[in-house]
């Protein structure tokens, strides 16, 4: 069958139709990554977006639900060069074709996403539609297509109610490692001979709470932290600051999440009380973009912004260079930032922008990028790391 994306500058492209059978108007959005297409499609950071994929072949080791970021996938539809019907892995679970159709998800194959992915970064991101019916008017559906916008995502994204992901050293427990691990040879069967050995992490964080708000967040930010020994309460987004400090964790964190920050004001009030007071405070993504904004700062949306696996970011404390994980479309305006709350701590090697602050005075540093990525460049794990000394009174970061 044949499927058409309408882009709002009245760009047509024809290809095939991948997925549910339906209708959809949306945000679209490119990633770089060659490889991770599901955990792209259970990451909640997509919620109110179609993604299409730069690398030519998506589907190619199928769908290993294991390996997903959340409960199903969270993009409104999926745009690829080409999709494997054929995957060709052992632990595959069923195609990408079948999961995008048992999860209503649309999608649009045989395009050419180089031809598209040069629209956005020439003319920025855009809205557009995938369509199957080949009666479209481009001049009716114009108007539609300028009017969408995501809305207050982060409200259809975040769990519901709280719960605990508890501590674990075993693979087995608490899914793939998803940072820098070592191999127990107390975890081999029959010496060794027949089966590779779980992953484990030093416990440097045994025996400390942490309580993470959920705006849209990776399960493998909790998993990095329990995989470390630490006990973390998920609490839904609007949750107050009140109820977080009453359970005396010893750090918070602030997950990713999709749609514009400025839309969170109610969260944005919360998180300033959680910034008065003593506790160390770790956020990603969505979540330093919302700390920036509960201290003064101001954000702005990117012209294409970032999104896929090879982004090099410069830590300015020890002056290395890591290649991360992102997926984000808005940034904070380092032009408004007052050094006396805030300092830069990292920054994109590519195009300059912020990609973290270091809060003065205060336990609290925030990234823009995922150092929970999986799969995905693990170079940023130690990140996790760092907040874990925090917490146990290691110093304040700046």
């Amino acid at each position: 069958m044949k499927a058409f994306l309408i882009l709002e500058d009245g760009t047509v492209f024809e290809g095939t139709h991948i997925g549910a059978d339906r209708e959809i108007i949306s945000e679209i959005v490119f990633n770089t990554s060659m490889a991770g297409y599901l955990e792209v499609l259970t990451d909640p950071s997509y919620a109110g977006q179609a993604v299409c994929m730069t690398y030519p072949l998506m589907g190619n080791y199928g769908i290993c639900r294991e390996d997903m970021e959340s409960s199903g996938p969270w993009p409104d539809g999926f745009i690829v060069k080409e999709i494997s019907r054929l995957p060709g892995n052992f632990r595959c679970d069923c195609t990408l074709q079948e999961f995008l159709e048992e999860n209503h998800v649309p999608g649009i194959a045989g395009i050419d996403t180089r031809a598209l992915t040069k629209i956005l970064r020439e003319k920025g991101t855009m809205n557009g539609m995938i369509t199957t019916n080949p009666s479209f008017s481009v001049k009716e559906i114009l108007p539609e297509l300028r009017a969408y916008t995501t809305g207050k995502v982060v409200e259809k994204v975040t769990c519901r109610e709280k719960y605990v992901v508890s501590p674990s050293r075993s693979l087995e427990e608490n899914g793939p490692l998803s940072g820098a691990a070592r191999f127990d040879p107390a975890f081999y069967k029959d010496g060794g001979r027949e089966k590779r050995p779980a992953l484990v992490r030093e416990l440097n964080g045994a025996g400390l709470k942490v309580a993470l708000l959920d705006l849209g967040a990776k399960a493998n930010i909790a998993r990095s932290l329990a995989e470390r020994g630490c006990q973390v309460t998920v609490y839904p987004a609007f949750t107050s600051a009140e109820e977080i400090i009453a359970s005396c964790p010893d750090g918070i964190m602030l997950s990713n999440g999709p749609g514009d920050p400025k839309e969170c004001t109610s969260v944005i009030r919360e998180i300033k009380k959680l910034y008065d007071t003593d506790i160390p405070i770790f956020a990603i993504c969505l979540g330093h973009q919302l700390m920036a904004l509960a201290t003064g700062a101001d954000t702005y949306k990117m012209k294409y912004g970032h999104r896929g696996g090879n982004h090099p970011v410069k830590d300015l404390m020890t002056g290395k260079v890591y290649i991360s994980s992102q997926n984000h479309g808005y940034v904070v305006d380092m032009d408004k930032l007052d050094p006396e709350v805030a300092v830069p701590a990292f920054v994109n090697v590519n195009d300059g922008t912020n990609e973290g602050l270091s809060y003065t005075g205060k336990a609290i540093f925030t990234v823009q990028y995922h150092p929970e990525a999986c799969p995905g460049p693990q170079d940023s794990g130690y990140l996790f790391d760092r907040f874990i000394e925090m917490m146990k009174g290691g110093g304040i970061h700046a």
